[in-house]
């Protein structure tokens, strides 16, 4: 198997396993494998592709099966699919990869887009435990630049993840981390607190609004 092929064989296994929903749950070893390999191939031919992904850090690999990582995994995928090299083999494609193709196209903007917002890890936040991370990682960077006194206000919160993530999301996920203890949402005065800031701050029905995010200990 030359090096271009591997290239082409690593794109399709990221396509399948983004279209099997590895992003959002760890897929099967057989689920994937079925779908990928073919009857003239077998699946140790597609071994260095699994470990070159590994090592790039676009997918994670259990004993029991694979997911894409996001957002490397995505980038990778996007990478592949845009490279004027990538081709698909033989002269029959299955319908699974031309379905993922109308799929991705589709959501190019979440997918693809996203990957180029010039924010912390540079990829589309797909779950809570993701999205817990990288709001921890920008409340601490603002915490500490800005000398806020662990009050840090949710619209900059807000602004700084930018477009990774969806507002109707950041909102249900900050509350989440409320509701598990992570983050104490607040109200308070803001210099200069005008419609936008009211806007990307946050309402909870029957509360009111909240300014501000204190993390707790």
């Amino acid at each position: 198997m030359t090096p271009k092929n591997t290239a082409h064989i690593s794109t399709r296994l990221l396509l399948a396993l983004w279209d099997l929903g590895g992003t959002q749950q760890e897929v099967k070893k057989g689920q994937l494998t079925k779908r990928i390999v073919s009857k003239s191939q077998k699946v140790a031919d597609y071994q260095g592709s699994f470990e070159e992904l590994q090592n790039q850090g676009a997918i994670a690999i259990s004993k029991k099966g694979y997911s894409l990582t996001s957002p490397k995994g995505l980038e990778v995928l996007g990478e592949g699919l845009r490279s004027s090299e990538f081709k698909f083999e033989g002269t029959i494609i299955g319908t699974w990869a031309a379905n993922a193709l109308v799929k991705w196209i589709s959501q190019s903007d979440v997918a693809v887009v996203s990957a180029d917002v010039p924010v912390n890890g540079n990829g589309a936040i797909v779950s809570y435990d993701e999205f817990k991370s990288v709001a921890l990682e920008v409340y601490d960077k603002l915490n500490q630049n800005y000398n806020l006194d662990d009050l840090v206000p949710i619209y900059r919160i807000r602004r700084e993840i930018g477009d990774r993530v969806s507002r109707e999301d950041f909102n249900e996920w900050l509350l989440e981390m409320q509701a598990n203890d992570i983050f104490q949402l607040m109200t308070g005065e803001i210099p200069d607190f005008n419609s936008d800031k009211r806007d990307d701050s946050i309402t909870i029905p029957g509360v009111g609004l909240r300014s501000y995010a204190k993390r707790l200990n």
